[in-house]
């Protein structure tokens, strides 16, 4: 086994190699990131076929493919809470007044809020459409384990209500939401930096010496952060290579054809919300394709890495360097949309679960009676799903709980959650950036010259960037 696990460890190696002689060779980022993709499912299947899913060379392989794969996000995780600290107060700094930043959260917030909505809608749809139902589906061991743990976590998720979610929000030791301690801590460090810079204006007329010096340290601060941001997404290729290669490998192909109807219908439903994206942003007088072309390399990243919060850098680099949105405006839309209203996790996801899960206790649930309040919980309970890997799941429990569904049976759907999960993700961080082409075109903001350009923004290119 040892000389199989070093085989596969070299294999993937020359594949690593190969990136970064495309590196070298200055190839756009974009191209790196889908090859780094292609070399993923790749090496994947590979090692699905010669040792199968459950194989321990599979497992070994994949926990050294781990230390890339994760390690990559952990570094984007890692300048998170830098990078929303500094920009939003360098961007509340140049903002003409506390009126625009509330036009800001409103219209980030509101966007995301109605999006989820809209998502929650399709998922309802499609769950109709494929004839969806977890009567007399089967559970494995593991399926049964996961039901009673998602049993267990009910009273915590019933104890949670709106206000008391509200209430998270607020910062009461921002030290440790800087560590992201809790669930809601990202936008509890949006809050922080909001005060801090709103306090810092504040005292611009009455202490200018001061308000210059500090405004010089934010100054430095976000060209240093920016600089850490610019080092750590020339890794994106790398991180996609190894993430893709563990999902591809460790999938189980049975249990996807199991669930088959489940999964073409939750990608219909995510498929055509992305369009509902698309067609916000055609509205927005913005040209869908080439739109969709300048965010799929940050889509890419999401689907393979699971990981809404650890998109917020390259969301906040994309929105800027290639969709024009100012930087403020970007961190807002990628710090709540970590957090608040995610189409995929909180909208599609739990809507199609609670669909499904209905006629094992005898409920109609195509009536309106049951869309309805379904509906509002969904939008309601959507505020503060946490923006990492199980936040899809955290938010099903609330919306099952709150109509009394029995949770349990969510596990069934375990062994392809990870599928399911990266599709999801994707959509969510799409649903961030567009809240902020929203808020970003209705105040007059966007740079059209930036959205129009088909040059290779600088953070991308290691010839500009060095």
């Amino acid at each position: 086994m040892a000389t199989n696990v070093i085989l596969n460890l070299l294999a993937a190696l020359a594949l690593l190699g190969l990136l970064y002689a495309q590196q070298r060779k200055h190839a756009s980022f974009s191209v790196r990131v889908f090859t780094g993709m292609g070399l993923g499912v790749l090496l994947g299947a590979a090692l699905q076929a010669l040792y199968g899913a459950g194989a321990a060379e599979v497992k070994i392989t994949g926990d050294y493919l781990d230390i890339v794969g994760s390690g990559y996000v952990k570094l984007l995780q890692m300048i998170v809470m830098p990078l929303i600290m500094v920009s939003i107060i360098s961007a509340i700094l140049k903002l003409k007044g506390i009126n625009s930043l509330g036009k800001i959260s409103a219209l980030t917030i509101g966007t995301l809020m109605v999006t989820t909505l809209v998502a929650a809608s399709i998922g309802i749809v499609m769950a109709k459409l494929f004839s969806l139902s977890a009567v007399g589906l089967t559970a494995s061991a593991a399926d049964i384990a996961r039901g009673v743990y998602l049993q267990g976590k009910v009273e915590t998720a019933q104890a949670i209500s709106l206000p008391s979610m509200l209430l998270s929000f607020i910062p009461a030791n921002p030290f440790l939401d800087m560590t992201g301690g809790r669930k809601t801590s990202t936008i509890a460090v949006v809050i922080f930096s909001v005060f801090i810079g709103i306090a810092a204006t504040g005292i611009h007329d009455k202490k200018p010496d001061i308000f210059a010096s500090f405004e010089r340290f934010i100054q430095v601060a976000h060209a240093i952060v920016m600089r850490i941001v610019t080092l750590v997404l020339r890794l994106t290729p790398y991180g996609v290579f190894a993430l893709m290669a563990q999902v591809v490998s460790s999938s189980s192909y049975t249990d996807i054809l199991h669930l088959i109807d489940f999964v073409l219908a939750s990608y219909s439903a995510l498929l055509l919300m992305f369009v509902v994206h698309l067609a916000i942003v055609s509205g927005l007088g913005l040209n869908p394709l080439r739109w969709s072309k300048k965010i799929l390399p940050l889509l890419t990243f999401a689907f393979t890495s699971r990981s809404s919060a650890g998109a917020i850098p390259m969301s906040v680099q994309t929105q800027t360097t290639r969709l024009g949105t100012p930087e403020g405006i970007a961190n807002f839309a990628a710090s709540f949309g970590a957090t608040i209203g995610q189409n995929g996790c909180a909208g599609i996801y739990p809507a199609m679960l609670a669909v499904m899960i209905a006629p094992t206790v005898g409920i109609d649930p195509f009536t309106l009676g049951f869309i309805a309040p379904l509906l509002a919980i969904i939008t309601i309970g959507s505020v503060g799903v946490a923006g990492v890997g199980g936040g899809a799941t955290f938010a099903a429990l609330i919306v099952l709980s709150s109509m009394n569904l029995p949770v349990a049976l969510a596990g069934l759907l375990i062994s392809i959650e990870p599928l399911i999960d990266m599709g999801r993700t994707a959509l969510n961080v799409s649903g961030s950036v567009t809240a902020g082409a929203v808020a970003s075109r209705v105040l007059g903001e966007t740079d059209m010259a930036v959205f129009n350009s088909d040059a290779e923004p600088p953070v991308d290119s290691e010839r500009k960037a060095a």
